[in-house]
This record gives C-alpha cells, structure tokens and sequence, in this order.
C-alpha cells in the first residue's frame, strides 16, 4: 500500500512553560495553511508538544499519554525515533510539567532546520532563512516580562522579524492551556487563536491576543472606576452614540446600567462588567474609542 504523500510543515515554532503559575504552550508560525491545527497540542499541568516538517500529529497525543503514566521526556523521544519510518523528517518541540525540554530536528529536515531547548523552552524551524530566526526567538522570549501568551507572541514576533519561513508568510497559531481556564472553566483552553490564511499571521495574531485580553482578562481592581460626573459623562456619551441612551447624564441611574449591560452585551464585554455603579478603565477606553471621536 502506497503512503499518501504529505507537505512539509516548514516553519518556527517555540513550547514553553510559564515556571510562575505552571501554564503550558505553543505558538507557530508558517507558509502553510492553517497551521493551528496541526502543530500544537497541549493539556495542563502534563505537557506542549509541537511537531513540523513533515508533521506526526500522533506525537500529541503519544507524548501527553507517556508523560501521564510517568515517561520521561527523553524516553518518549526515543520512542518517536524507534517507530516512526520517517523520523528523520520530523521535527518536535517537547515541554513537561516541570519544565524540562526536548527539541529535535531530523536529518532530512529541509535546511536551515534546527532548534534549542531550554529549561520550560523548546524553540525549533525548518526551512527558514538561518539560524538567527531560532536565536532571535530565544533572546525575545527571555528578554519579554510579559505572561507566557505575551512572551510566545513575543518569540514569534522575533523570529519573523528574523526572517521566518524563507518561502514566506500564511499561517500562525497561539495556544495555552490552564487547568480550568477554558471558556466557563469547562476545560483547559485558556488561549487558543488561530490565523489561517492572512498576509500578516504574527500580526494579526497579535491584534486577536489584544482582543482575547480585552474580553476575556480579569479587571484590576484599581481600573474600577464610579460611574457619577465625568465617568458618568463619558459613558452616556458613549451610549448615546450607540444609540442605547437618549441623552448625557452626569450620574448613575438604572437606565443608564441597562444600556451599559446591553451594548456590553453586542460587544462581547459581559467578562469585563463591573457590579454597577463601577465599570473597568479598560472598557470605557476601548467603547470610547470604538464609538465616539475623542480626536476634537
């Protein structure tokens, strides 16, 4: 039986674990389509695994169910190495729970093709422009204080500015898991974006990070600000606008919190409200910006 021929996953691609609060993930980029759903794979508190070049999806799961009976790391690479009649083309990217890191790169990975692993880091690309795209990841990774989503977009960012996959640009992919952190905490997806098919993907991916932060990040409780004088002002102008309120107010009243709660609600900002009269720094700025000219 003939094998069906696949494309090489020619791209960069960095696992990480955040040594903070424990969380897992990947981030990827490439000149392949929908490169999301195939290279990353991940479930909290076990392991990140990416897999390229001429990707083995199984390594996922494989590697996640090894780590969960007690396999190292190191034995599960071997494992890989021993079974797989195409491993030379693979390339992986492996981060436990606990931080340590595999990263490797086959023989017929197409070149330049390489990676480093770190402890809670494994960075690792094939047919990209050199190795300055892996050293560029590692350097920004570090260098970012930002959360593990922040420094993975981190990461990504640097080694497209490095140069990234030689053939060009399509696809990225950022995904973090948390245990409980998924939408309603009914599973461990806490980060999970996806550009398919874009000019930009690293930039855009971006742009949806700052949408994912904006809708779905706890508000500080020193952002909380009362809605009475100019907040108040600031607010109904906004409704207004909107067309959810038929005039300015400089204090908080019921009619007011009801528009508030409606245009929240189109705007996806439910995870962001506040228990009235208070309402998050944040969504004041961004529905200001997105409905009223401040400009004048």
């Amino acid at each position: 039986m003939t094998r069906p021929a696949f494309k090489p996953i020619s791209t960069f691609s960095i696992v990480a674990r955040d040594p903070a609060n424990g969380d897992l993930g990947i981030a990827v980029a490439s000149k392949f389509l929908a490169v999301g759903a195939v290279v990353p794979y991940a479930k909290a508190n076990v392991g990140a695994v990416a897999t390229q070049s001429y990707g083995n999806t199984s390594y996922g799961p494989r590697t996640v169910a090894a780590l969960e009976q007690g396999v190292p790391l190191a034995l599960i690479s071997q494992a890989f190495k021993e079974t797989d009649p195409d491993y030379a083309q693979r390339q992986y990217g492996l981060v436990d729970a606990a931080g340590h890191s595999v990263s490797v790169t086959g023989d017929a990975c197409h070149p330049w093709a390489g990676g480093v692993a770190k402890d809670n880091l494994a960075v690792q690309g094939n047919l990209l422009t050199g190795p300055e795209v892996v050293d560029a990841m590692v350097a920004a990774f570090e260098a970012s204080d930002d959360d593990l989503s922040g420094r993975l977009l981190a990461a990504l960012r640097a080694g497209d500015d490095a140069g990234g996959d030689q053939r060009g640009r399509q696809g990225a992919a950022l995904y973090v898991v948390r245990e409980g952190g998924g939408y309603g905490g009914f599973n461990d997806h806490y980060i999970d974006l996806r550009v398919d098919d874009h000019a930009d993907p690293v930039g855009e991916l971006g742009r949806l990070l700052g949408l994912h932060r904006l809708y779905f990040a706890s508000p500080r409780a020193e952002d909380g600000l009362t809605i009475e004088g100019d907040v108040a002002r600031r607010l109904s102008r906004v409704l207004v606008a909107a067309g959810r309120l038929d005039e300015e107010t400089h204090s908080w009243n019921e009619t007011l919190g009801r528009a508030l709660h409606d245009l929240a609600g189109t705007e996806n900002l439910e995870e962001r409200l506040l228990e009235p009269p208070l309402i998050d720094r944040v969504v004041l700025d961004y529905l200001e910006d997105r409905y009223v000219d401040t400009s004048g």
